[in-house]
C-alpha cells in the first residue's frame, strides 16, 4: 500500500548545528542531514532551516509535517521566543517566522522537552508514566513526559530545572558561579560542561574540558577524580530535587556528560541522602538515541505526542 501521509520532519536547532530528520508514521528514519548553525544570525538560521527542509522533502518526493526542536520556548503571551542561550533567538518570533517562510503550520518546542519526547517514546524511558529528561551539555535542560506526551505548562517554562539554585549547597559550593541568565549559583552553572571545567580551573588552576578530565580521572590523577566526585555528588543533589517534585519513574540523561558511564553507577548511590523517602526506585539511565533524539522528538511533536 502506498503511504499517502506527510513526512514526519524533526528539526533540531542547536547552538552549533541544525539538523533535520526525516520518519515515517511508525518511527522508520528515512534521511538524516545537518549543518553549521549561522552564528547570531537570526535570518540566515530562518533560512537554514528552510533549505535543510526543502532538501529533505526534494529528495525523498514527499512533503513534511514539520516540527522544530529550539533552546528556550516562546512566550505564552507574546509568541515571542525567550530564555534561548542562542541569544539571537530571544525576542524573536519564530514559529511565525518559519510559518510565513514555509508556507504551513509547524509544531514548535523546547529541545529538552524533544528529548525527553523521543526517549520517552521508544528509547530509555519506553513505557514509563513518568519520564524526567535531563540534558547535560554546553548548557542544562530538562523535559518532562507524561503517558507519551511532553508538558509545557502555563509558562511554557515545564522542566526547566537548570535555572533553579543548586540545592543543599556545602562550603565547596561556594562562590557562587555566574549563569549567562543574569543570576548566580543556578544548576546549569555547575553541570553544564563549562560549569565542571570552571570548576575544576577554579581549585586547580588547570583548564581542561570534561572529555579531558573524565580521560585523567580514569587514569587515576587525583585532582580530576575529586572534580568528577563534586560533580557527581552536585547532580545527585539537583537530580533528587527532581525527584521530590515529581517522584518519575525514570530520569534519562542527554547532552555531552551523560557520556560518562559512571554517572549511572555512583549518582543513585548519592541521591537517597537527599530525596525525601525510605528508598529511591527512580531509574537513572543513559539515552538510546544518542545526539538524535532532538530532532526525533521534533517530528513526533505531530504523532500525537504534542503538548
Amino acid at each position: 500500500m502506498t503511504e499517502t501521509r506527510p513526512l514526519l520532519l524533526g528539526i533540531d536547532l542547536g547552538g552549533t548545528k541544525i539538523e533535520v530528520g526525516a520518519f515515517t508514521w511508525e518511527g522508520e528514519e528515512l534521511l538524516r542531514r545537518r549543518i553549521p548553525t549561522p552564528q547570531g544570525d537570526y535570518p540566515g538560521t530562518l533560512g537554514a532551516i528552510a533549505g535543510l527542509i526543502s532538501e529533505a522533502e526534494g529528495e525523498l518526493g514527499r512533503t513534511g509535517s514539520v516540527g522544530v526542536g529550539t533552546p528556550g520556548a516562546p512566550s505564552p503571551r507574546t509568541g515571542l521566543m525567550r530564555n534561548a542561550n542562542s541569544t539571537c533567538l530571544n525576542g524573536r518570533p519564530l514559529k511565525a517566522d518559519l510559518e510565513a517562510l514555509l508556507g504551513r503550520e509547524i509544531r514548535l518546542a523546547n529541545d529538552a522537552n524533544c528529548f525527553a519526547l523521543s526517549e520517552a517514546r521508544d528509547g530509555a524511558a519506553a513505557g514509563a508514566h513518568l519520564a524526567f529528561g535531563a540534558i547535560l551539555g554546553t548548557g542544562v535542560g530538562g523535559g518532562i513526559v507524561v503517558d507519551g506526551r511532553a508538558l509545557t505548562g502555563a509558562n511554557a517554562i515545564a522542566g526547566e530545572w537548570g535555572h533553579n539554585p543548586l540545592p543543599f549547597l556545602t562550603p565547596a559550593d561556594h562562590p557562587l558561579p555566574p549563569c549567562y541568565c543574569g543570576k548566580r549559583g543556578c544548576i546549569e552553572a555547575y553541570l553544564s560542561g563549562p560549569g565542571l571545567a570552571h570548576d575544576h580551573r577554579r581549585i586547580t588552576g588547570q583548564d581542561l574540558d570534561s572529555p579531558t578530565l573524565a580521560l585523567r580521572a580514569e587514569d587515576g590523577d587525583p585532582e580530576a577524580r575529586a572534580s568528577l566526585a563534586r560533580y557527581e555528588d552536585r547532580l545527585a543533589k539537583a537530580l533528587a530535587h527532581v525527584i521530590n517534585l515529581l517522584d518519575p519513574d525514570v530520569i534519562v540523561l542527554g547532552g555531552g556528560l551523560s557520556n560518562l558511564a559512571r554517572l549511572y553507577e555512583r549518582v543513585p548511590l548519592l541521591w537517597g541522602a537527599y530525596v525525601f523517602s525510605d528508598e529511591v526506585s527512580t531509574r537513572l539511565l543513559p539515552h538510546r538515541h544518542g545526539d538524535s533524539s532532538g530532532v526525533r522528538g521534533a517530528a513526533w511533536l505531530w504523532n500525537g505526542c504534542a503538548p
